[in-house]
């Protein structure tokens, strides 16, 4: 998936904040996730993040939502999306397709992809990740 949108000149990367508590559960199932707190009893009206289907749920919703651009112009990994394109025209019709309504454009030449970072040239390295060696220092003993 990172190396399929590592080639590509233009991204545009996409995160569905709080994607699980987006989806709505189906009425019936509520009361059994019920929970007490300071005397009350509470029940999820979204999917909880913890719920076992929930990782499943979300990624069949994101297939279905996205099936005409998923593996063609668009990778999606759970929350996390980049929308992928040769040239800005055809990235402005992806981005057309993936918003429907396009209302901001904010392309950049590269980014954080599933803790990667891709740009325009393919995979380069994640310096966050690479910090605490950069930071190491000099041993001070000698055998």
């Amino acid at each position: 998936m990172v190396v399929g949108a590592s080639s590509y000149k233009m991204l545009y990367f996409l995160d569905a904040y709080s994607g699980y508590n987006q989806i709505r559960m189906y009425p019936p199932d509520e009361d059994k996730t019920t929970f007490m707190m300071e005397g009350a009893n509470f029940c999820y009206c979204v999917i909880p993040f913890k719920l076992k289907n929930a990782g499943v749920t979300y990624k069949r919703l994101m297939d279905k939502s996205f099936k005409q651009q998923v593996g063609h112009n668009m990778e999606v990994y759970v929350d996390d999306m980049v929308v992928k394109s040769t040239n800005i025209n055809h990235h402005f019709r992806d981005l057309s397709r993936v918003f429907n309504e396009i209302q901001c454009y904010n392309i950049i030449k590269g980014g954080k992809f599933l803790r990667f970072m891709l740009m325009d040239q393919g995979i380069e390295v994640n310096l966050e990740k690479c910090e605490a060696i950069m930071n190491m220092r000099s041993p001070q003993t000698i055998k």
